[in-house]
């Protein structure tokens, strides 16, 4: 890296050229890159098909109007209003007694019946689809629509499954104010470290590695599908990994500036010890995320596509910008040594088996709850939001809750729901001879299942159904699609696993000339991803919420990258100071100490900012993110503040053991067992 350091300085005016040009660059090509990404995120055939001809359904969940008539109606008298929903949304599929004249439509009160509207397009112009509490909630308008067409003393409740989330509503994830707030913990918790002008260099990195990763991203717009998550990753993730980079590099050359090192001196030693740690660490973010660029999920792949080139940006930036900023700086550095994390470590390898005990037993404790969570969709009986009043009104009429969560069925030809009606779980099959459920040669079903699609029971009947319809005829749905999502994601899931543990361990393995720190590095993360699981099950699958069956990988992906950036850093500063001092323990403190308040500062920029995404009213996304938020959190705290220097003390002069065989394979020297 001092080769590479002295090549960036001899021509630091070009770099700073090539830097200025790609920044005015980003800046244009950002507007462009958003323009031009995909918001479409149905992963399923038959959704897509379904979604292409009819406008609406799919993927989409329908709200479910539920009228309580007065006493001596028909529920015929539902016609009038149902059509008015129909005229006020004239793009929406809308299906009720009126249309069916089926019983089943109708309680065992004779006064309540139901219907559903599938909205083409929402009230306020967006298409159909979106996560759980993504969707506006049209369900006001539909009841204002519908009273005056109903007869006097009729009640209408608008129920379905995004109602039914608590702070389901419009308004989508605010992206500017997220980045902002996260620029902005940014700079607070630099100037709290460097406590100077220092401050901002890392956060000028950091914009910069954002803006040229935009103009990554519209070049690839060019030749594939990028999806719009990569709108908000790229930022948040810009400011966590770029600002942890250049944290690394900044604290080394203060290092070397307090040594007496100064100039290009000093940026071309804080290259050799801190470049190398920055390159791999880069490449270990690569390969977490590597596991959503081969899943067989278009939007997955954006996410990890997104993340990859952020941090490979960052690398970039890093090693070539900051280098050159370095260079040119004055600021005064402080020679005092990191006290609080020294004595901190000396206490953890003093007390390093009940440290090792306690904190292993508790993640593991988190771990095993983790072994529990429910990918599902979720049931009504753990929701309160504005739609509760509907199940209510269901319940007390005998209709079961399993209606609000209908399966689509795609018919080829004339449709024949008696067949389907048979099968078991099948409450009601709709199946209206109107242009609205007709089109282009094909029909749509809606089967109302018994079950919520949310429990075991209602994936059973979607299960038989597809079993159960002849050829020309496809189950779709949303739980059709999250079940044919987790078998794809899922399935392959363990063997990816045994393939990124492999070549972290090789990584490692050169980077520390080790065979048990990579082996220790990979169980942690494991034992990280499984804690947090765990933790998400207690908060948010305990008070109802739904864990989305694609966070648990993403957030395995991010995490992995991130907890090994921190890895790499504390390892990387043991392995110098055993070379220096051959004392495993020794190693331990001067790790810690140097690098504790490197760590706890990256964490904390990143904890604010996913933070600061959670508070969204979408919930799949308030889950991703609170869960990253508590996943960092407790990455940085318990693993890298306390089980990893406890384990490293114990395992002393064998962290360092590389025998010649190994060496050999690996092509790096060997690292002999040291005798005690």
């Amino acid at each position: 890296m001092e080769r590479f350091s002295a090549f960036v300085l001899r021509r630091r005016r070009l770099v700073a050229l090539l830097a200025l040009v790609g920044f005015f660059a980003g800046l244009g090509a950002t507007p462009l890159a958003v323009q031009r990404l995909s918001e479409d995120y149905t992963v399923f055939e038959v959704n897509k098909e379904i979604t292409g001809i009819y406008g609406n359904g799919g993927y989409q969940r329908p709200f479910i109007p539920v009228v309580v008539l007065p006493e001596g109606s028909s529920p015929e008298a539902v016609g009038a209003a149902f059509a008015a929903v129909a005229a006020r949304l004239p793009e929406a599929r809308v299906v009720s007694y009126a249309d069916t004249h089926d019983p089943r439509l109708v309680g065992s009160d004779g006064r309540t019946t139901f219907g559903l509207v599938f909205p083409g397009t929402y009230s306020d112009g967006s298409p159909p689809g979106g996560g759980l509490g993504e969707t506006p909630d049209d369900g006001p308008l539909i009841s204002e629509t519908m009273r005056p067409h109903l007869p006097p003393g009729s009640v209408v409740h608008v129920t379905g499954l995004d109602r039914l989330v608590p702070s389901a509503d419009a308004g989508g994830v605010n992206v500017p104010s997220k980045i902002l707030v996260g620029l902005l913990a940014t700079v607070v918790v630099l100037l709290l470290v460097f406590r100077s002008a220092l401050a901002f260099v890392p956060v000028l990195v950091s914009v910069l590695a954002v803006f040229l990763s935009f103009l990554v991203i519209l070049l690839l717009t060019l030749v594939m599908t990028v999806h719009d998550v990569a709108l908000t990753t790229m930022p948040l993730l810009g400011l966590g990994i770029a600002v942890d980079y250049s944290l690394l590099l900044v604290a080394r050359w203060r290092e070397e500036r307090a040594r007496g090192f100064a100039g290009d001196e000093a940026v071309h030693r804080a290259m050799a010890a801190a470049g190398r740690s920055i390159l791999f660490s880069g490449v270990a973010v690569a390969i977490g995320l590597l596991t959503m660029i081969v899943l067989p999920v278009p939007f997955l792949r954006s996410l990890g596509l997104a993340g990859m080139i952020i941090a490979a940006v960052s690398v970039v930036t890093t090693l070539t910008v900051l280098p050159v900023l370095l260079a040119r700086s004055r600021s005064r550095v402080s020679r005092r040594e990191p006290r609080a994390w020294a004595v901190w470590a000396r206490w953890v390898v003093r007390r390093r088996i009940p440290a090792a005990v306690l904190t292993g037993g508790l993640l593991l404790a988190l771990a095993w709850a983790g072994l529990g969570v429910d990918l599902g969709l979720p049931e009504s009986r753990d929701l309160r939001g504005p739609g509760t009043p509907g199940v209510a009104a269901l319940e007390r009429a005998g209709i079961p809750t399993g209606v609000i969560t209908p399966i689509e069925v795609l018919v080829t030809g004339q449709p024949k729901p008696e067949s389907l009606a048979k099968v078991a779980g099948v409450h009601a099959v709709l199946a209206p001879d109107t242009p609205k459920w007709r089109r282009d040669g094909t029909a749509i079903l809606s089967v109302l299942p018994v079950a919520e699609n949310g429990s075991a029971e209602g994936e059973a009947t979607v299960a038989r159904l597809g079993a159960a319809v002849p050829e020309g005829t496809q189950v779709g749905g949303n739980v059709a699609q999250s079940m044919d999502f987790r078998d794809r994601a899922y399935g392959a899931f363990p063997w990816m696993l045994g393939l990124i543990a492999l070549v972290t361990f090789v990584l490692l393995a050169r980077a520390f000339r080790s065979l048990l720190l990579p082996i220790k590095a990979i169980v942690l993360n494991l034992l990280s991803l499984g804690a947090v699981i765990g933790a998400m099950v207690l908060i948010w699958q305990s008070g109802g919420m739904s864990i989305g069956e694609f966070v648990p990988l993403t957030i395995f992906a991010f995490l992995y990258g991130l907890s090994m950036d921190y890895e790499v850093f504390i390892l990387a500063r043991m392995r110098e100071e055993y070379d220096r001092s051959g004392d495993s323990r020794r190693a331990v403190v001067e790790g810690v100490s140097r690098t504790g308040r490197l760590v706890t500062s990256a964490a904390l920029i990143l904890i604010v900012s996913f933070a600061a995404l959670a508070m969204t009213p979408e919930m799949d996304v308030r889950i991703f993110a609170g869960g990253l938020a508590l996943g960092i959190l407790i990455d940085a705290t318990l693993i890298r503040g306390v089980l990893l220097p406890a384990l490293v003390a114990m395992m002393g002069r064998w962290n360092w053991w590389l025998p010649g065989w190994a060496a050999t394979l690996l092509r790096v020297p060997p690292s002999p067992l040291v005798s005690p």
